[in-house]
């Protein structure tokens, strides 16, 4: 009978032990269960709350800047900004990859390709080789490229599907009216210009064009690669130019100082074609202003990016507001007066 009853007593603790520990293995799960519900709901609040972007995670941008001079570099801070200002946050709807070829075109288009190999939301490509690049390597992928800083779209084939940007056409007609009117006696105007960069070719055939229009004959030499370009200086000096109009050609801007050394040596005088050749000592600039260029091609970028529109649905803009810029150091280094017609809507552009 004792025995019975301790056997009783024994199979009674064993199951009171049993009920304790399921009991106590559904609370540990209840409140495991309970933290992941409130993970996942503050996942979900966070995504709702975040995004300007239609997906809530933040878009890549795969940046490909042909080079770094004061022109593009404004263009991609313009293109920053442009984003900013259609109300995306950085790091939260978007988050850049920023890459500059240094003006190779190999270099260029392998950072293209790793832009696609990543498949990222959208390439921005700053000037045209980058452009070419990106366009070539996104098509297959379907990803959206964006350009600004290309003279002539059509020249350099960017027209076509899930492609779009700005153009920064260049003034000429203002340009030379300018030249004139600062030069009334000049008769020669000398350019150095890519032979392989379609907005360059562009712009000379504009040039070619109209020259004549203001009494003016031009000269041209073009050149291959940067280190032709103080020869070629030196070529259209020894021609007898009497000045020098600067395009926004990529080459070229990228050694501006060692071509004003060599002018201003000559006493001729170089006309730059935006604000920030002008301060580093050109003359004077019929000119766009390539941050606003920048800025409302990041503007565009967003429609895209939010889903509000597709690259096809927006056209390529070209750009025709322009300021007239003086270097003052400059003009009278080339003993260049300024008439006040001109000096009452120029805007100065010395470097301090």
């Amino acid at each position: 009978m004792k025995k019975l009853i301790k056997i009783t007593s024994l199979i009674m603790a064993i199951c009171l032990m049993l009920t304790l520990c399921a009991c106590g293995g559904t609370s540990s799960n209840t409140q495991d269960s309970g933290s992941s519900s409130d993970t996942q709901s503050s996942a979900n609040n966070a995504s709702t709350e975040s995004s300007g972007t239609q997906s809530g995670e933040a878009k890549v941008i795969g940046v490909n800047q042909y080079g770094e001079h004061p022109s593009l570099d404004n263009c991609y801070n313009g293109f920053v900004q442009g984003l900013i200002d259609a109300g995306l946050e950085e790091g939260v709807d978007f988050t850049i990859e920023y890459q500059t070829a240094g003006f190779d075109d190999n270099l260029a288009g392998q950072i293209a390709q790793s832009y696609s190999a990543n498949d990222v939301d959208l390439m921005c490509a700053i000037a045209t080789n980058s452009a070419t690049a990106c366009y070539a390597a996104a098509e297959d992928k379907n990803i959206p490229v964006i350009f600004t800083a290309i003279s002539d779209p059509e020249q350099a084939n960017l027209i076509g599907s899930n492609i779009t940007g700005t153009s920064d056409k260049l003034p000429v007609d203002a340009q030379l009216e300018l030249i004139r009117a600062l030069q009334p006696d000049a008769e020669t105007i000398g350019i150095i210009y890519t032979t392989s960069e379609p907005n360059s070719v562009s712009t000379i055939a504009d040039y070619e064009e109209k020259v004549a229009d203001y009494g003016f004959t031009l000269e041209t030499v073009g050149i291959t690669s940067q280190s032709e370009v103080t020869l070629a200086v030196d070529t259209l000096i020894n021609r007898g130019v009497d000045c020098f109009s600067n395009l926004t050609d990529n080459t070229v801007v990228g050694v501006l100082g060692s071509v004003l050394e060599k002018t201003n040596e000559a006493g001729i005088p170089v006309y730059g074609s935006e604000i920030t050749q002008v301060t580093a000592g050109c003359v004077a600039s019929a000119g766009i202003d390539y941050f606003e260029l920048g800025r409302r091609t990041g503007e565009m970028a967003a429609q895209i990016l939010t889903g509000e529109a597709t690259a096809d649905d927006i056209p390529y803009e070209t750009i025709t507001e322009y300021e007239i810029y003086v270097n003052s150091a400059a003009l009278e280094e080339m003993n260049i007066e300024l008439s006040d017609e001109i000096a009452e809507d120029a805007i100065e552009a010395t470097e301090e």
